[in-house]
């Protein structure tokens, strides 16, 4: 049963949410970022938008990613993002193995949260984003 699985924390696994190669304005990535020594593996994220436009309730498609490993030190393009959509939670649900352990985490970036003040430097990626750790 799922009380049963030990979930221990997550560290060093990230999500960020920067501009394309190109830096282009409308072009955003969701990148997943390992910044571990180790790889992970078996790596499922969900992903969904959420909330309310014009006073409407809203809720994007699920779209759900796979890769079976993401070396230490690197990162991974997971999907492109439509900025209409930052006025809404998005959230994405990432699941992965290290060994035989189950690591899980849902990252939630709120409303409004990706905005021009908020983007930091990622030194990883070698360029500003929106980082949720």
């Amino acid at each position: 049963m799922k009380k049963d699985i030990v979930f221990p924390p997550v560290v060093g696994v990230s999500i960020a949410i920067a501009h394309g190669e190109n830096e282009e304005e409308s072009l955003w990535q969701v990148i997943l970022i390992n910044d571990n020594e180790h790889a992970i593996e078996s790596i499922t994220i969900s992903s969904k938008g959420y909330g309310e436009l014009n006073g409407e309730p809203v809720e994007t498609s699920v779209l759900r990613h796979f890769y079976a490993v993401l070396d230490g030190k690197s990162f991974q393009a997971v999907e492109l993002i439509d900025p209409t959509v930052f006025k809404l939670y998005n959230e994405y649900w990432v699941s992965y193995f290290i060994g035989k352990q189950l690591y899980d985490k849902k990252f939630v970036f709120v409303p409004e949260s990706i905005i021009p003040k908020n983007l930091t430097f990622i030194p990883i990626l070698k360029k500003e984003g929106i980082l949720h750790s």
